[in-house]
Order: structure tokens, then sequence, then C-alpha cells
């Protein structure tokens, strides 16, 4: 086995889930992540913790959706599916960390499942999820062929990318990135602007007063549940202007490109890409949440240094911010207080590495993708 492969378990057990003696934790493993799937049960059952395994197969959901969709000749509704499926809301319930290791053998494995189809299922699931989420949860991925394929990457080049991504001196980033959550910790409002000649303005501003961001340094003792992490997050409301995603990414196995977004009083009003339109609407329909932002976040992991049309990478890179419309995380929000709610929670990027800059309370803190405690930072 690949010593990187050890070295990447240890990691997602020890730093990001913080996993104890005794802890009951749920491991899902996709089918090609075998081999890191089988490096972590090793460190799990070494650090003394109980252990329950899912096969994590895109290829079996897609299966039982369009199973779904026969019975239903074609027209799928929430209802169709049990909206409160006990068996995966007791596990959930009962488990202390669940530990997500993605790599798949097709990462468009449900690109034939009808989009209504997915959305049903996601709103049916949600009292699942947010069982899942009320655990330690981690979410990873293993270097497989098929990501590398989707990066544009022979694949040895793509490991090499993933675990320079991954194996980071995660203290060190953390202690880099609370510069960033100490300014939105403080601020009230945020704005960022690119003006570029080759593609639309953004000019977007959204308040963040009263929310608190996270250091996301890759670890549930940071509210974190990514790894590879590197990014500040907040959860921004009250949105207004126009907004432009320049980096294409996948929704619903639905390539998008060059997204353009238009809010007011906090909703999107008006949207178009240049590719997947259709699958961006699906998005913005599936609730009356899924039009309002739920996040704002900052890439500041420099151990990724290309897009691969992958969410779990693009949104860390440094010379980034992304904003996803849907759910609010509740680390972002006051006691007791409720944020934006939603079945959805879908990032969109832009790289603001030129021609740009974003301001908290009037103040610019990063322009063409340096920070202002950085080398080369120009006000």
């Amino acid at each position: 086995m690949d010593e990187r492969v050890r070295e990447h378990a240890e990691l997602l057990v020890d730093w990001s889930a913080r996993v104890e003696a005794g802890d009951d934790v749920v491991v899902s493993v996709a089918e090609d992540a075998h081999e890191l799937g089988v490096a972590v049960a090793e460190a799990l059952g070494e650090r003394g913790a109980n252990v329950t395994t899912l096969y994590g197969s895109d290829e079996i959901g897609r299966a039982y959706l369009k199973g779904v969709e026969s019975a239903a000749d074609g027209d799928v509704e929430a209802a169709d599916f049990d909206d409160d499926p006990a068996v995966d809301r007791a596990l959930f319930e009962a488990a202390d960390a669940y530990l997500r290791i993605g790599g798949g053998r097709n990462t468009t494995a449900s690109a034939d499942v009808n989009r209504e189809t997915r959305q049903a299922y996601a709103t049916a699931r949600k009292g699942v999820r947010e069982a899942r989420m009320d655990t330690d949860w981690v979410s990873t991925v293993h270097p497989t062929r098929s990501l590398a394929q989707q990066a544009g990457m022979a694949y040895e080049e793509y490991q090499e990318f993933v675990y320079d991504a991954v194996l980071r001196d995660w203290e060190a980033l953390a202690d880099e990135m609370a510069n960033m959550k100490d300014v939105l910790d403080a601020g009230e409002e945020v704005r960022i602007v690119t003006e570029r000649d080759d593609a639309p303005d953004t000019d977007i501003t959204m308040s963040i007063a009263g929310r608190t961001a996270v250091n996301s340094a890759a670890s549930v003792a940071y509210d974190s549940h990514n790894l590879p992490s590197g990014e500040v997050f907040t959860a921004p409301y009250d949105t207004t202007g126009e907004a432009f995603f320049d980096v294409p990414m996948t929704i619903d196995a639905t390539r998008v490109r060059n997204v353009h977004l238009t809010f007011e009083d906090g909703e999107v009003v008006d949207f178009s890409a240049e590719t997947g339109e259709d699958a961006l609407a699906g998005i913005l329909d599936t609730d009356a949440g899924a039009r309002r932002l739920g996040e704002l976040g900052i890439g500041m992991n420099r151990g990724i240094d290309r897009f691969t049309d992958s969410i779990l990478f693009d949104e860390k890179m440094g010379d980034t911010v992304h904003m996803a419309v849907g759910r609010a995380y509740d680390a972002c929000l006051p006691e007791g207080e409720s944020g934006n709610d939603s079945a959805v929670h879908v990032d969109m990027i832009s790289d603001v590495s030129e021609d740009s800059f974003m301001a908290v309370d009037g103040e610019v803190v990063q322009r063409n993708g340096t920070f202002r405690w950085e080398d080369g930072f120009k006000a």
C-alpha cells in the first residue's frame, strides 16, 4: 500500500474526525475507494472505535432511483419515497462519527435519472441528512482513475495533486486562515467585485452581521467537515447585486458553465448559464430556500493549484470565492437562530485572481487573489 494512503487515513481519523476509543463510526466507502477504506478501518481498529461499513455506490443509487421511476411511470414525487426512513435515520442518530470516502467508477453515474426524481429523493431524505450532519461527519476522496479523467489528468499526476491538497500542515494553515475569520466575524457587510473585458461583471453585496465565520481547517474541532479543506466561510443574508461564476462545475450530473445570478432582497430573481441552464433551474426550483444564499466561502488552500471539476477541491483553491444557494450551516448562526433552510446546498465558484477585490465594511481585504496580510497586497 502506498504510504500516502495510510497518512491520509490517519489524518482523517485523528485530525479530521477526532475519533476516540469506544466511538461508533459509520464509514461509507465508494466503489473504487477500497484501498483507503481498508486503511481507515485499520486505523479505527487501532483507536478502539466500533465500525459499521456502508457501500457508497453511485451505480446502486442510480439503479434504485430508476426503479422508482419505472414504478411511477416516470412521474416521481417526494411522496413516492419514505419521508422518514427509520433504519437510515436510526443508524446516524446512534453514530458518533460518519466518514464518507468518495471515489466512484463513474462521475456521472446518475446522468440518466430525471432531475425531478433526484429533487424528490433529496427532499424526502431531509431528516436522514440532518441526522447525519448531527454527527462528527467528514467527507474525503480517494484518488481514482475516473476522477483523474474528469480532471483531465494522468492518474499518477492526479494522485500527486490530491495528496498535495490533503497532506498539509493543517495547524499552520488554520493559523493563517484565522486572519480571514477575524475579519468576517468583526464585519457587517461584504462586497465582491470583478471587472473583466471577457466576462460579465460581478458586483454583489451581502450582510454578515451577527454571523460567525468557520475556519475550515479540515477538522470537526474547527466545525470543518471536508478533507481537504482550506476555506473560511460564513452564512450571508440580504444579498443584492449580480454575480458571475466562471469556474465550470457539475450539477446533477450535468456540466454547467458561466453562471450569472441576479439578487434582489436576498433572492435570485434572474439567472442564466452558458451550458447546463436546465440543471441550474432545477436546483433553484427545489424549494423556497434554494433561491437564497446559504454560504459565502473564501478559498485559501494553495496546495490546490488547478480546477478539476470537483467541488471538494475547487472551492478550496486559493484565488477563488464561492457562494452556495440553499442550506446555511448552523455553525455560522447565533444560538437559537435558524438560517436559510433548503434541501439543497450547491456551490458556485469565481476565479478572483485578477481584476477583482473583496471589501469588508468598505475596507479591501483581498485584491486579485492576494490577502492584505500577504506579500504583494495592494489596497
